[in-house]
């Protein structure tokens, strides 16, 4: 050892599980390469490790057989094609046609059906509540979600009930939370209806239109809460903590930080529910109309689901429902659009 320095160079042993870790890099000074396609090859995969890197970041795993993915996909393409476009294709086939409710003949009336539905007066009124209400229960459920979600995420003490507490309301089904909120605005033992008394408005669930509206719009948002705020905590979370006090020593004003570090961390995920919270103020609220409204006087508000559920299963007019929920697809499909080609350019996924 004299005038010399001793170097030692440790030796792995290569196996099939061997990864190109820095620590094995920095005991070895070489970088151990696992056996080719031992650990992939155990699941039915086949893993190259002889390609050059841009390939094999390209694509890393490969089947031994072309049709076991197909056969992966088959389920969900069988449950999509069952349930959404074959009746999309029935629906737009009834749209063209006035039906005997009672399936005994049909006949093609071409489109006078969606020449009736966007003349009516009573349509374009629920069309423009469908766009009022769709607004509201997206925008309160998000900010609502988001408000609850940063202050769970300061919880030090008592998170785990108190997490628990906001998560439970989204296990109720919709008809059960319209139920539960027919008693809340209930006229008789209703607490929300004694609370407002106390201000000198008396809530009539049933029989006033904007009462009728303003019940369906707090339950439906209600029960929308804890599905925004399962995701907004989830980012929140998932913040680095080293951003946290970077953005802490920069600003002092807890909403400027909060505006212009975290919100913007948040855009993946508030624009993930935006397009959410849409879909179920446009659809999954119906249960919840439906026990609220139901029974009831005819001058209560509906959403433009709850039409084709009337026309089609109260009035037996097929061939209009199916109108009508054709132009509500064709809705929906150009709303989609306009998010993803307006909206989401603000958001910043790296």
């Amino acid at each position: 050892m004299r005038g010399s320095l001793v170097t030692q160079r440790v030796q792995f042993i290569e196996s099939p599980f061997m990864t190109n870790t820095p620590t094995s890099q920095a005991m070895s000074g070489t970088v151990a390469s696992p056996a080719p396609g031992g650990f992939w090859r155990m699941f039915g995969l086949n893993k190259s490790a002889s390609k050059p890197p841009e390939e094999t970041d390209a694509k890393r795993v490969q089947f031994n057989s072309r049709l076991l993915p197909y056969l992966f996909l088959a389920p969900q393409m069988a449950i999509i094609f069952v349930f959404f476009y074959w009746p999309s294709v029935q629906a737009i086939h009834s749209s063209f046609y006035l039906e005997d409710p009672f399936g005994f003949g049909s006949t093609f009336v071409g489109l006078a059906n969606y020449t009736d539905v966007l003349k009516s007066g009573e349509y374009l009124g629920i069309a423009r509540f469908t766009a009022v209400f769709t607004a509201l229960v997206t925008f309160f459920s998000l900010a609502i979600g988001l408000l609850l979600a940063v202050k769970a995420d300061g919880v030090i003490r008592g998170n785990a009930t108190y997490k628990t507490l906001l998560i439970w309301v989204y296990a109720i089904a919709p008809p059960v939370a319209g139920l539960m909120g027919m008693m809340m605005f209930d006229q008789h033992i209703g607490p929300l209806v004694k609370f407002a008394a106390f201000f000198g408005w008396d809530i009539k669930v049933g029989l006033n239109y904007n009462d009728t509206a303003f019940a369906m719009i707090v339950v439906s948002v209600w029960k929308q809460i804890p599905y925004n705020f399962i995701f907004f905590l989830s980012g929140l979370q998932g913040i680095p903590v080293s951003v946290r006090e970077a953005a802490l020593m920069d600003c002092r004003s807890g909403f400027r930080r909060f505006w212009t570090v975290i919100l913007p961390l948040l855009a993946p995920t508030a624009f993930f529910l935006l397009i959410i919270n849409t879909t179920y103020a446009l659809f999954d609220t119906f249960g919840v109309i439906d026990v609220m409204v139901k029974d009831k006087a005819a001058n209560n508000p509906i959403t433009l689901v709850y039409k084709v559920y009337m026309d089609g299963f109260r009035g037996n007019d097929l061939g209009g429902s199916s109108a009508q929920s054709v132009i509500l697809m064709i809705i929906v499909f150009v709303l989609t659009i306009f998010q993803f080609r307006f909206i989401e350019r603000r958001v910043h996924y790296n």
